[in-house]
C-alpha cells in the first residue's frame, strides 16, 4: 500500500512514516505543496494524507489540481477545525477530514476505509501459474486443483498479495493468525512447510522461497 504524505511538520511526518511502516505501508513524504502536487501527479498512490496550510501551495489548491487528473482518495490532516473549513475541503475534492491533534489508530482506520471504498472488487489473485479464487475459495496451479486447509488458504492469500516480496514471520503472525506478539511456536514454519508440499506437488519449481534471516517470498512461477 503506497501513501503520499504532504506535511511540513517534519517531526510529525517522520513519526507517521514510521508508524505506517509498522503496518506495511510505504509512505512518500513531501514537505511542501509544490513537491506534493508533483508527487501526486507523477506517481500512483492508494491515498494521500494532506495538511491544509502548506508552503508553496496550500492543500485546497493541491486537491483541486489533483482532481483535474486523478481520483486518488485524499484525507486532510489539519488544525483547521471549523465546519466551514470542513465543507470547503470536501467540496474541493477531499474525501475525509481529521483534525489535529489526532490518534494514529483513527487515522489508520480512516485510510483503510477510504482505500476499501476506492478499490475495485478483486475476486481472483494470480501469481504466475498459481490462481486463487477468493469467492469459491479454490486454488489451482497450472490449472490443477490444490487442496488447502482454511489456514493454508489464508497464508497463501497473504503471500500472493505480496508476491515477489519478502514477508517476515512477524507479518505472517499478525496478518494470517492475528497474533501481535511472538508466541515462540513453530506455527508459521509448519504451515509454510505443509503449504509448500501441497502447492509444489508435481511441479519442478518451489513457489515459496525462504529468505534467510528475513522470512519467506512467494515467487510467480511460470
Amino acid at each position: 500500500m503506497r501513501l503520499l504524505l504532504v506535511e511540513d511538520d517534519l517531526e510529525l511526518a517522520q513519526s507517521l512514516v514510521e508508524r505506517f511502516g509498522e503496518h506495511d505501508y510505504h509512505v512518500t513524504h513531501a514537505h511542501d505543496g509544490i513537491r506534493g502536487l508533483n508527487a501526486a501527479l507523477g506517481q500512483d498512490f492508494h491515498a494521500i494524507i494532506l495538511d491544509w496550510m502548506l508552503p508553496g501551495l496550500d492543500g485546497l489548491e493541491l486537491v483541486k489540481a489533483v482532481r483535474r487528473e486523478k481520483a486518488t482518495p485524499v484525507i486532510y490532516l489539519t488544525t483547521m477545525s471549523g465546519i466551514d473549513d470542513r465543507v470547503r475541503g470536501l467540496e474541493a475534492g477531499g474525501d475525509d477530514y481529521l483534525v489535529k491533534p489526532f490518534a494514529f489508530a483513527e487515522l489508520l482506520a480512516r485510510i483503510r476505509a477510504m482505500t476499501r471504498r476506492a478499490a475495485p472488487a478483486v475476486t481472483t489473485l494470480c501469481a504466475g501459474s498459481i490462481e486463487l479464487d477468493l469467492v469459491r475459495r479454490l486454488v489451482t496451479r497450472h490449472g490443477h486443483f490444490v487442496d488447502l486447509l482454511p489456514q493454508e488458504f489464508k497464508l497463501l492469500e497473504y503471500l500472493m498479495r505480496n508476491v515477489n516480496r519478502a514477508v517476515t514471520r512477524k507479518m505472517l503472525l499478525e496478518h494470517v493468525w492475528d497474533i501481535h506478539f511472538d508466541p515462540h511456536t513453530s506455527v508459521v514454519e509448519s504451515h509454510v512447510s505443509r503449504l509448500r508440499t501441497r502447492l509444489n506437488a508435481g511441479c519442478d519449481i518451489d513457489a515459496i522461497q525462504t529468505v534467510r534471516g528475513v522470512g519467506y517470498r512467494l515467487l510467480a512461477p511460470n
